[in-house]
């Protein structure tokens, strides 16, 4: 007899700290991974919106000093009872950051600070931070933002939440000849040309490289084995701290003169020896199916 299955818990994450401390980036980030990111959410709903459909999602709601019917001593009694349901995953941030360092960003963005009315901000930040030291002291975790600049405070948010976030990063392997010009895109551009060129090869040269005659000659070539292992090799290690960087999609751009044989049997080559390492490039060849690409290689362009 068939059962159901059990309807995985909602993650929920309660975001907050003090104003100009980043918490609109963190919300950014965490949407980059793949959480649905509120800002600003009337206390009051929070029970409505868990309630409401996306069991299993992770949500991550920011709130702060300006939020409608904010009271810390509230939000952490809500935030208790939530914690006691079987369908949410709970969990709190608090991004603190030195007043000295939230003055010299409020100089530098000359926004005004809403509890500033006629003080100083100074006296704001410190009131402010008397607000919010419950929500401090009650979060799980905590970042302290003073000497980390947004990309920082990015990376500190992968390095917390990443390991849950739902999408990996794509990478992609593009053969293309520069005679036709390069990729409009591209991160890593890897030049083939110092290879021999199967073009000269009379029967050669209206195959590809995705031809097996074609691929013998290139790997023949005493300098390919060793740099393919050297780019493979390479590949394995940046594209694991690309990805703790928070990027998304990887183009890595393999070119010859016409892009039709050298490119296109490089960079299968590189894509199998990183299948063999666990990543999932996708391959395409721009050039390929080009009718003039045989044209493009002349005598002067070896």
């Amino acid at each position: 007899m068939a059962t159901d299955s059990p309807v995985p818990p909602r993650r929920l994450l309660l975001l907050t700290g003090l104003l100009g401390a980043g918490k609109t980036t963190a919300l950014r980030e965490l949407e980059d991974l793949g959480w649905e990111a509120i800002d600003n959410f009337p206390i009051r709903l929070l029970d409505r919106l868990v309630d409401g459909d996306g069991s299993g999602e992770a949500l991550a709601i920011g709130f702060d000093s300006r939020t409608r019917g904010f009271l810390p001593a509230e939000v952490i009694a809500r935030a208790a009872a939530l914690g006691q349901r079987g369908d949410t995953q709970l969990a709190s941030l608090f991004l603190d950051c030195r007043s000295s360092e939230l003055v010299r960003r409020y100089n530098e963005t000359r926004r005004r600070h809403h509890l500033a009315q006629d003080l100083p901000v100074t006296a704001a930040i410190a009131a402010e931070r008397e607000l919010l030291a419950p929500l401090r002291d009650w979060a799980d975790m905590l970042i302290d933002t003073t000497d980390l600049n947004s990309n920082d405070l990015q990376f500190r948010i992968r390095e917390l939440f990443s390991a849950s976030a739902p999408h990996e990063m794509a990478v992609t392997l593009t053969s293309f000849g520069f005679a036709r010009g390069m990729p409009p895109i591209a991160d890593l551009v890897f030049d083939m040309r110092f290879l021999d060129n199967p073009h000269w090869e009379a029967d050669l040269r209206e195959r590809t490289g995705l031809d097996e005659a074609v691929g013998a000659y290139i790997a023949r070539d005493p300098g390919f084995a060793p740099n393919l292992t050297r780019i493979v090799e390479l590949l394995a290690d940046l594209l694991p701290r690309y990805a703790a960087r928070g990027k998304s999609h990887v183009s890595i751009a393999v070119g010859c003169t016409g892009g039709k044989h050298r490119s296109v049997y490089t960079a299968e080559r590189i894509a199998a020896g990183l299948r063999a390492d666990g990543f999932s490039p996708t391959v395409l060849h721009r050039n390929l199916a080009g009718r003039g690409a045989a044209l493009l290689e002349g005598p002067d362009r070896a």
